[in-house]
């Protein structure tokens, strides 16, 4: 069975959104991404795995610190596109809620799951 690394449920709050008003203040979005290593860890050394602080990194780089975009859709192919680049990497789940979004009727939570492999 492959070794899955993982961030869960991390918080960050960022301006993104469809809705002009949306880019405009910054509104709680929570990812959880897991990353399927390409090869077990044979040795105990930081070098064979990806360490899941990057992904935590990743999150900030593309997410919190970036241009606000329309889509959920866009900013977890961002997050592909950089996690992706480590080769220890062979598949990518992502998972994006944003709690505050815009209904127009009260109740549900919009979710965004993106799945990405190496072919």
């Amino acid at each position: 069975m492959p070794t899955r690394v993982g961030l869960e449920s991390y918080e960050v709050m960022a301006c993104h959104g469809a809705y002009d008003f949306e880019r405009e203040k910054k509104q709680p979005f929570v990812i959880s991404i897991w990353a399927t290593l390409a090869s077990d860890v044979i040795e105990d050394e930081l070098e064979q795995t990806l360490n899941y602080a990057d992904l935590q990194s990743a999150v900030d780089s593309e997410i919190v610190n970036s241009e606000p975009v329309k889509l959920m859709e866009t900013l977890c192919n961002k997050l592909v596109s950089l996690i992706s680049q480590n080769e220890l990497v062979s598949a990518i789940s992502i998972r994006m809620e944003k709690p505050d979004a815009p209904f127009p009727h009260p109740g549900g939570l919009a979710v965004v799951e993106h799945e990405w492999s190496r072919v």
